[in-house]
């Protein structure tokens, strides 16, 4: 009788310990910081070390995926005309999620200057690679924006809501991004930082539809799309820098 009355004590000990382990949530891909192990993702973040360590002077940088790194590309003369002369630094990175971006930040992006703003538009990936659920992409950006913050208090932040994609309204992806958004919209409201900024209806029809005209792929800007983007923005930006 002691032995199973000892027996029954331990099951009744161990129970709690069971239920706690199986009610642990799994961990948030988007709050992991990680790299690429691609060799052009590698060698750009050279690069961009390389030219934070050679600029004269940095006093924006924009964060972000491929819509950021297209500046360089599609977006390239809006660039030369609307952003060149604000001393910029690009560290958009095609397919970037946003644990990728807080990986860079911890291996030397933000290290060696000190922008007065930045301009932040990042979550398309995490949605679109592994569908992720809205409340982990926006736990991702919002990561971002206190990583950035904690490294450099007196940059002001224009965050931009995660670009539309898909055709229409009903798009899966499109959902997930607008959840995101809502809810990055509520955490930033008390940051005084930050400046939360939804662009996305000059990219749409009065109906909510992304015409391929602006982005090709229901994705990617093309050069008209970057003109857009630059005229939404560029009042805001030059306003945080004190211009």
């Amino acid at each position: 009788m002691r032995y199973f009355a000892c027996l029954l004590a331990a099951v009744m000990f161990a129970a709690p310990a069971w239920a706690q382990d199986a009610a642990q949530p799994e961990p948030i891909e988007a709050l992991k910081p990680v790299p690429r192990p691609d060799n052009w993702w590698t060698t750009r973040h050279q690069q961009k070390l390389d030219a934070i360590k050679n600029a004269d002077k940095i006093d924006v940088v924009f964060i972000g995926d491929s819509i950021t790194h297209g500046w360089e590309n599609a977006g390239k003369e809006t660039w030369d005309e609307v952003f060149a002369p604000l001393h910029p630094l690009n560290i958009g990175y095609g397919g970037d999620r946003t644990e990728h971006v807080l990986w860079r930040f911890e291996n030397g992006e933000l290290d060696g200057y000190s922008p007065k703003a930045a301009v932040i538009m990042i979550g398309t990936n995490n949605t679109g690679h592994r569908m992720e659920k809205s409340e982990d992409t926006a736990a991702g950006v919002k990561a971002i924006v206190e990583k950035l913050h904690e490294k450099h208090p007196e940059t002001k932040v224009l965050l931009l809501a995660i670009f539309p994609r898909g055709a229409t309204t009903d798009d899966p992806k499109r959902k997930l991004n607008d959840g995101a958004n809502v809810i990055i919209e509520q955490e930033m409201k008390d940051k005084d930082y930050v400046t939360f900024l939804n662009i996305n209806d000059i990219f749409l029809t009065d109906d909510g539809t992304l015409p391929k005209e602006i982005m090709p792929d229901l994705l990617h800007p093309k050069q008209k799309g970057y003109k857009l983007w630059a005229d939404a923005i560029s009042g805001k930006l030059k306003e945080l820098l004190g211009n």
